[in-house]
């Protein structure tokens, strides 16, 4: 019986699955998305592409989730008119297939093969919660930083790469193989194709290539984009700080992270402030110069240093730099200064002896530019040892957290009693302003901390807050009160005064990672100062370029545009080279290869040629239709192929096959949409518009970009260790195609997180098994009106249709899949159901042509989305030839705005009607069926000629508040309750009436959700008695009614009757 009850809960969905099949097989057999360049090229033509997929595993409902973005605009520009190219290629340049690679080769050496694994420690009795991270110091405001690292979900929580291969679905058998690296490009590629033909994508696999140097064709083009970036002064050498895994050797760019990614380092200059005199336990540091280094953020503020800060219980060591100085510090940081020149051995601490804060406490120390000259050492209970040094100098003037610690230890004597801290190293210092900020003083942190009332170091909340106002203003708007810089601005005098002091030896230039990063091979990296080939994004005449174009472009979404050029603002150098890892040599400088983020910007334009060189292998392993060999690709033939260039005088390749790929570039570039997730706006998407306008033409820029949320399962991230994770091949086993697909169009739209329903799957499937029997039914029935439309309701269906086919045309064409889908099938539903009611209700059957229409246009509308079950409407019921993803997007006849109006107040009025009715019939007071009335058989109608005068003048004061309300905003702000208040206060009538006046601004606010501003409209555009006398025997058929009568009300509250809104009066 349970096996039946199965079969039964999934006979839908197989149905849609067995279509699903025969389709795409179709689809294979006709090469349907197979395009080439027409031989008329002013033919429209629209170009979408998806950022490669890495190849270390299958596509999981992340991938899915953007790439159906791109499927659902390429499926509606087809219908559209276009033609569209959906090309689609493998990534697997950069360093985490090498990294899992090499990962197995070392467990197989070290536990055999199969391996024996070591038992993994019993599980304690109870685990303790992990630490909660100590809050971060305050950054940068000009620099950019992560708000996240993205999390990566694959390994399940396994160990061992071994066990995470296993769980991916690997056979055991196949699992050695992978520790080649080569293995992976060949693996996973053919997977990802054909889970995605199961999905029914409309690609040109014939485009389709894997990426690093195994394929000589892709790897040609890569070497051609870099010397011609190099040609045109767009990559340099020398030393800059990077993110570096000592571990790996080199730096550790986003994709080779399994944390972090995103992260930045972060500047700081480090003040040198030298010990005094050396206290016993430091005396075997006699005869070197002895700094306790504090990291900053703000070298402007060093004039107003009153003390140094260190953490009491920290742990801090004395690392020798060189022959002659030592820095006091904490481990890490001396760590990251190794990596950066400070050490005598490269990547070497040498740590001389151990200290803590306690033991620092108290010590005297010269603080450069300092008014005081010399400070002393203070306790701070909040100092965090995993930023900076752990050291941290105090200007109480301009940082609340300095203000208020001195103040606690100026007016506690036994405060300073507990530290052993002396009056003379704490009461003489005074506040020294040194900076000037408008609106707030020259003590911004005095003035802020008294404003706020903050009283104590516990109040955080209020401290971060303050510190926030204080360091944002004080860099845009402060001006300097001393020094050789007094009366420059902050902004200007920030990196003079350091520069000063680097070269007075005073202080010297930091760096380490902004947060936590750790690279593929487990390792915790550094920021290193290394020479690099590094390409300088944030030059300010190739900003200005982008800038420029970003304002051209189509973002869809003004958070997408804000975020651009928040990139700008920030990105800077951008190291192009590493050591370990896939990808291609740098040409000229074969030792390092070219980082994966920086060989994936303009790889879009290979598509174009790449079904010529390639003959269908993506490794490039078969020479193409073209008939030419990668070696005969020089910087020459791409120049001519992609720059229009000169033919090359001594090329072994005809002209006429170079013109032909010349020829399939120039049709479909540029790239008219390019999607992806938000987190690539701060990398891969700034760096594809900066390469696209270093080497291509204006042109052949890009013309729009959609950005989009990340993609939760049922609520929850995904993530494999929680079980909440499903791939795309078992996601369409569950749910089908054409099921993933429609939950994907309404898992939404914009940069939001978007959540998969699998609840939205099984109403998927059972909507779209019902239209597919509908359909089939429907158009068998015999019954059906013959002819040409001519009921009111025939019109209103014909109309409503008409205006859901515009509507569903400008979500598309906005890429609002989810406000198609709404339009496009939820409402041409409702609006075909409505119409099938209506003609139940007066005892006439459906119109044969408009229910015929209805089927071809919602299979077209819902082609995009759902394109199996569209097919099969398409050819086997309406017996349309051809592909309907091929067909001509529907004609909208006109839209009858009064037709439409009329009938929504009808439908509004007779719902309201039958409400009454069943009162009448059934009065609350007499809940007993014998209590009841008999039905009414009579009824008399009663419409208002006008609104009462508080009525008229409430919408009339509130319609120039709601006129500037954008009803097509993604955000749409309706006017504040507290304005409508101040505007209504302000006609003395209407103050007398404001209990009354209140709950009705509350209905036609609702209103104007829905029909705009006609919602404060003093008249209908029609006249309602006439109207409902008109369509008298369609209301008495609706309500079972022998006679109705229309008349005017003589209501004049407004309260019962008022235009739009008839009462109705029963009688029997």
């Amino acid at each position: 019986m349970e096996d039946e009850t199965k079969k039964e809960s999934t006979v839908k969905r197989d149905t849609l699955r067995e279509i699903e099949v025969r389709i795409q097989k179709q689809w294979e057999e006709s090469k349907a998305f197979e395009l080439d360049a027409p031989e008329d090229v002013s033919k429209p033509k629209y170009v979408v592409t998806f950022p490669y997929p890495y190849m270390n595993g299958r596509l999981h409902l992340g991938h899915t989730f953007t790439l159906t973005k791109v499927e659902f605009t390429a499926g509606y520009q087809r219908l559209k008119g276009k033609q569209v190219l959906f090309p689609f290629a493998f990534h697997c340049t950069g360093m985490p297939i090498k990294a899992c690679a090499d990962k197995l080769k070392r467990e197989i050496e070290l536990y055999g093969n199969p391996p024996v694994f070591p038992a993994p420690p019993p599980p304690t009795e109870t685990e303790e919660p992990a630490p909660k991270p100590e809050a971060s110091a305050k950054v940068d405001p000009t620099a950019y930083h992560a708000q996240k690292s993205k999390v990566k979900a694959k390994s399940g929580g396994q160990q061992y790469q071994w066990q995470i291969m296993r769980s991916m679905g690997v056979p055991e058998s196949e699992i050695p193989k992978f520790a080649d690296a080569q293995h992976w490009l060949y693996y996973f590629p053919p997977y990802c194709q054909s889970d995605m033909k199961l999905l029914g994508v409309g690609v040109d696999w014939r485009r389709s290539f894997i990426t690093t140097d195994v394929n000589p064709y892709y790897d040609s083009f890569v070497r051609w984009q870099f010397e011609t970036l190099r040609e045109k002064g767009k990559i340099m050498f020398g030393k800059r700080y990077s993110i570096f895994s000592p571990k790996d050797n080199q730096p550790c760019a986003d994709h080779d992270r399994a944390s972090g990614e995103g992260v930045l380092p972060q500047d700081y200059t480090l003040i040198k402030l030298q010990i005094v005199t050396l206290p016993e336990k430091m005396r075997a540091l006699e005869g070197r110069k002895v700094y306790l280094v504090a990291a900053t953020l703000r070298p402007e503020t060093m004039y107003g240093q009153t003390n140094v800060w260190v953490l009491p219980e920290g742990e801090y060591g004395a690392f020798e730099i060189n022959d002659t100085d030592v820095f006091i510090c904490a481990e890490r940081s001396a760590r990251n200064l190794s990596f950066q020149e400070h050490s005598k051995v490269a990547g070497q601490t040498n740590c001389l002896l151990n200290v803590t804060g306690q033991d620092l406490i108290g010590l005297a120390v010269k603080a450069p530019l300092s008014v005081y000259g010399t400070v002393y050492v203070l306790p701070m209970l909040s100092i965090s040892m995993k930023k900076g040094t752990g050291i941290v100098t105090s200007v109480p003037s301009d940082a609340p957290d300095d203000y208020i610690w001195l103040e606690e230890y100026k007016k506690k004597p036994l405060f300073r009693a507990k530290y052993g801290l002396e009056d003379n190293m704490v009461l003489p210092f005074e506040i020294v302003p040194i900076i000037d900020i408008p609106g707030i003083g020259n003590t911004a942190a005095v003035s802020t901390c008294t404003s706020l009332k903050i009283k104590s170091p516990n109040d955080r909340v209020l401290l971060d807050q303050a510190k926030e106002a204080v360091y944002q203003k004080g860099f845009y708007t402060g001006v300097m009160l001393v020094g050789e810089f007094k009366g420059r601005t902050v902004q200007e005098a920030k990196t003079l005064i350091r520069d000063q002091m680097v070269a007075a030896g005073d202080a010297v230039v930091y760096s380490e990672p902004a947060d936590v990063v750790v690279s593929r091979s487990g390792d915790e990296c550094v920021v290193s100062l290394v020479d690099q080939w590094y390409i300088p994004y944030g030059e300010p005449e190739w900003r200005a370029q982008v800038e420029a174009h970003l304002k051209t472009m189509d973002f869809y979404s003004e958070d997408t545009a804000k975020k651009f050029n928040f990139a700008l603002e920030w990105l800077n150098q951008w190291a192009c080279s590493r050591t370990y890892g896939l990808g291609t040599r740098l040409p000229w400088d074969p030792q390092y290869l070219i980082d994966s983020l920086s060989d994936s910007t303009i790889y879009m334009a290979y598509y174009t040629v790449a079904h010529l060189l390639q003959g269908g292998s993506t490794d490039g392993s078969v020479v193409g239709p073209a008939g030419i060999r990668a070696e005969q690709l020089t910087k020459p033939v791409w120049d001519y192929i992609f720059l229009n260039g000169a033919y090359p005088a001594d090329c072994a390749v005809p002209e006429e096959s170079l013109a032909r790929l010349r020829r399939e570039f120039n049709y479909w570039y540029p790239i008219d949409l390019r999607v992806s997730g938000k987190d690539l706006i701060t990398n891969h998407l700034t760096f594809f518009l900066y390469n696209h306008a270093a080497i291509f033409p204006k042109d052949k820029w890009p013309v729009s970009i959609r950005a989009n949320g990340h993609s939760l399962l049922d609520n929850e991230k995904m993530s494999k260790s929680t079980g909440n994770f499903l791939t795309l091949i078992d996601g369409i086993h569950l749910h089908s195609a054409d099921g993933m697909r429609f939950a994907l169009a309404d898992a939404g739209d914009g940069l939001d997180d978007a959540n998969f329903s699998t609840k939205t799957t099984t109403t998927a499937i059972l909507r779209l098994y019902t239209q597919l029997k509908w359909t089939e039914e429907v158009l068998k029935d015999e019954t059906l009106r013959e002819g040409p439309p001519t009921t009111f309701f025939d019109k209103v269906f014909e109309s409503q249709m008409s205006k859901l086919i515009g509507e569903t045309d400008v979500a598309y064409e906005r890429t609002k899949f989810q406000s198609a889908l709404k339009s496009g099938f939820f409402d041409m539903q409702s609006a075909r159901d409505n119409y099938r009611a209506n003609c139940i209700s007066q005892g006439v059957p459906m119109n044969r042509e408009l229910v015929r229409r209805f089927i071809e246009y919602q299979t077209i509308l819902l082609a995009p989305i759902t394109p199996h079950l569209c097919e099969e409407i398409w050819s086997k019921y309406l017996q349309k030839s051809g592909s309907v993803r091929f067909a001509s997007w529907p004609t909208p006849g006109p839209v009858d705005a009064l037709l439409l109006a009329q009938n929504d107040y009808l439908q509004n009025a007779v719902h309201s009607f039958r409400l009454r009715r069943d009162i009448h019939i059934k009065p609350k007071k007499f809940p007993k069926p014998d209590n009841g009335q008999p039905p009414p058989t009579k009824a008399v109608i009663s419409v208002a000629k006008a609104y009462p005068d508080w009525m008229e003048r409430t919408l009339t004061a509130l319609r120039p508040l709601f006129e500037r309300v954008d009803l097509n905003a993604e955000t749409v702000a309706l006017p504040a309750d507290k304005d409508i208040t101040s505007k209504l206060s302000s006609d003395p009538d209407l103050k007398k009436v404001m209990k009354k006046v209140m709950p009705f601004i509350t209905g036609v606010k609702d209103s104007f959700k829905d029909q705009g501003l006609s919602a404060f409209d003093l008249k209908l555009p029609f006249d309602e008695k006439e109207f409902l006398e008109s369509l008298r025997d369609l209301v008495k058929s609706a309500l079972s009614l022998n006679e109705i009568e229309v008349i005017y009300s003589e209501d004049t509250s407004g309260e019962q009757v008022r235009p739009g809104k008839p009462f109705i009066d029963y009688s029997s």
